[in-house]
């Protein structure tokens, strides 16, 4: 059991939402979240920010640091990680920077509230 942690452009959640709806994977959890990537960080001023240059400093605290994305997780068994993760870069790469991240974690365990049960009995089969 795996849990994958997507991070997308907020514009790109109805068409991944509905991707893995037709790849079999139905169950899912989304939140609005700030974010940035390297791409976006002059690492030149960075640099100069973390000498102590007052320049650097007043420069950096001017960019806009943190862009709304949206965080998609997905608990998925072991056979269903490629399907979720290539369904994912599918639709959301467009090669330009912002497209994104992808995270496959370990899951120790997943447990249904209702009924008690454990493990991939609770997850999307396909």
């Amino acid at each position: 059991m795996k849990e994958v942690i997507a991070i997308i452009r907020m514009n790109m959640m109805n068409q991944t939402k509905r991707a893995l709806a037709d790849a079999g994977i139905s169950s899912m959890t989304a939140r609005e979240v700030l974010g940035r990537g390297k791409g976006i960080v002059d690492l030149d001023l960075l640099e100069g920010a973390e000498h102590g240059y007052e320049e650097a400093v007043s420069r950096l605290g001017q960019t806009d640091r943190l862009i709304p994305k949206r965080l998609i997780l997905v608990s998925l068994p072991d056979n269903l990680v490629d399907t979720a993760v290539q369904t994912i870069i599918r639709v959301n790469q467009t090669k330009k920077s912002g497209d994104g991240k992808i995270f496959v974690l370990p899951s120790i365990d997943a447990v249904r509230i209702r009924t008690g049960e454990h493990g991939d009995a609770v997850l999307d089969e396909l």
